[in-house]
C-alpha cells in the first residue's frame, strides 16, 4: 500500500537547528535524546528467514519473488520512511517517492508509509524505531547524531561522494582569501566542508571572520542582507535560485579544494536491520531501483516530486525550476563522483572516515572528538542488490 502524508513536527521529543534541502545546509551539533537503541558494540543477531527451511529465498532476476521472502516482508508491517525535506527532489529523497509512485515497494510485498519531515528532526524517531529509515544529509551529521545519543543507526546507502555545500560570495571580492575581516551569513552554522575549505587559505571563524545568523532558505533575499560577504549553500538548490533571480556571484567548490564529504544517504536502525533483513534489503532495491530511474530521466523525477509537494500544501514555496534543477544538479554529482569499478549509494569506508577526520581537523566535532566510523555503515547491503552488470537485480513482474 502506498501512502503519503506529511509528518506533524511538533510532537518530536528533540530539537535541533533547521537548515536547508534534502537535510541540512548547514549541519548542527545534535542534542543529547533518551531514544532507546541497540549499542554498535553489541549489535542483535540477524534472523535468516531462509533458516527456517524455506529455500529460494534469494531474489533472482527475471524470476518469481520467493513466497517466503514475500512472507517475511509483509511480517515488517507498515515501513515508515521520513523524508529529509519536505517531497524534495533530491539524493535519498527522490529514489523513495518514485519507487513509490511506480509500486516497487509493491512488488516486493513490502507496505511503505512516505512522509514529508526534516532531516535533523527524524534521527531520535529512527534510533527508537518509530520510523524504520529516513534521509540524512551527509555521514558527518548521522554519526555525530549517532555518537552524541548513543543511537545505533546504521547508513545503507551514500549517494554523493563529494560535499553538496558551496559559499556564494557577493560581487567585489576577488578571492577567499578577501573574506578576512568579513561576515558571511549561515542557515544553523558554518558547513563543516566550508570551514574547511576557508581554513585551508587560512580563516578561521570567530578570528579572521564573523558568522551571522539568517532567517529562511532564500538566498536571493540573504544577498540582500547588508554587511554580510558571502552565504554558504547546496550546489542544487541556491545557486539555481541566484542564476534564475539574475544575481552576480563566485561559487567556490571545497570539492575542488579535494576537502571531502558526502550528501544523499539512506539509514535504518540496527534493530529493523537486525530482525526484518529481507525487508530492509528490499527496500533499498527498490529504492536503488527508483535512483536508477531517476537518473535516467531526471524531469520525470522532479515532476513526481513536485505534484507531492503541491499535494502537500508546499509549505516551503518549493518551485518545479527550483526541483529540476536540484535533481538534475544532484543526478550528475552521483553520476560523476561514482567509480566504475562500484555502484551507485554504496558507502565506501576510506571516503567516509576521510570525511570525518577532515572535519575533525577544524574542530566540527567539539570536544567530545570525532564520532566513531566503524559500524555507522553497511557497506554490503546495496552493494548485493546489483548485478554485476550495475542493474539491480529484480523479479519476475
Amino acid at each position: 500500500m502506498k501512502r503519503q502524508r506529511a509528518f506533524a513536527l511538533l510532537t518530536l521529543p528533540l530539537v535541533l537547528i533547521a537548515a536547508a534541502c534534502g537535510g541540512d545546509d548547514d549541519e548542527a551539533t545534535p542534542a543529547t535524546t533518551d531514544a532507546p537503541s541497540e549499542s554498535v558494540d553489541s549489535p542483535p543477531t540477524p534472523t535468516d528467514p531462509s533458516d527456517d527451511g524455506d529455500a529460494g529465498i534469494d531474489v533472482v532476476a527475471g524470476e518469481a519473488f520467493p513466497a517466503a521472502r514475500c512472507e517475511a516482508n509483509r511480517a515488517a508491517g507498515t515501513v515508515s520512511y521520513l523524508t529529509g525535506f519536505d517531497y524534495a527532489a533530491t539524493a535519498s529523497i527522490v529514489e523513495v517517492l518514485v519507487a513509490d509512485a511506480k509500486g516497487y515497494f509493491d512488488e516486493l510485498c513490502l507496505d511503505v508509509d512516505v512522509a514529508a519531515s526534516f532531516s535533523t528532526a527524524n534521527y531520535p524517531l529512527v534510533a527508537a524505531n518509530d520510523a524504520q529509515f529516513s534521509s540524512s544529509g551527509s555521514f558527518s551529521e548521522l554519526a555525530t547524531f549517532a555518537s552524541v545519543n548513543d543511537a545505533d543507526l546504521v547508513a545503507l546507502a551514500v549517494e554523493g561522494r563529494v560535499s553538496i555545500d558551496s559559499l556564494m560570495v557577493k560581487a567585489g571580492f576577488d578571492d577567499l582569501e578577501s573574506l578576512a575581516g568579513t561576515t558571511i551569513g549561515v542557515k544553523g552554522k558554518l558547513p563543516p566542508s566550508i570551514a574547511v575549505m576557508l581554513a585551508e587559505v587560512g580563516l578561521v571563524e570567530g578570528t579572521d571572520f564573523d558568522t551571522l545568523l539568517l532567517d529562511g532558505f532564500n538566498p536571493v533575499a540573504h544577498f540582500e542582507v547588508e554587511g554580510i560577504s558571502a552565504v554558504p549553500g547546496w550546489k542544487s538548490n541556491e545557486p539555481g535560485a541566484l542564476d534564475r533571480a539574475g544575481v552576480p556571484y563566485t561559487l567556490y567548490d571545497p570539492a575542488d579544494y579535494g576537502i571531502p564529504g558526502s550528501f544523499g544517504l539512506i539509514y535504518t536502525n540496527r534493530t529493523f536491520l537486525a530482525e526484518h533483513p529481507t525487508a530492509a534489503e528490499d527496500f533499498m532495491r527498490a529504492a536503488m531501483r527508483g535512483l536508477a530511474d531517476a537518473i535516467d530521466d531526471p524531469a520525470e523525477a522532479a515532476a513526481i516530486a513536485v505534484d507531492l509537494i503541491n499535494g502537500n500544501g508546499n509549505p516551503n514555496f518549493l518551485s518545479p525550476e527550483g526541483e529540476e534543477f536540484r535533481w538534475t544538479t544532484d543526478a550528475r554529482l552521483i553520476s560523476d563522483t561514482t567509480p566504475a569499478d562500484t555502484f551507485v549509494g554504496v558507502p565506501d569506508p576510506d571516503l567516509l572516515a576521510a570525511e570525518v577526520a577532515a572535519y575533525e581537523a577544524v574542530g566540527v566535532y567539539g570536544e567530545d572528538g570525532a564520532p566513531p566510523v566503524e559500524g555507522r555503515f553497511d557497506p554490503d547491503l546495496v552493494a548485493g542488490v546489483y548485478a554485476d552488470d550495475g542493474s539491480v537485480i529484480w523479479p519476475a513482474g
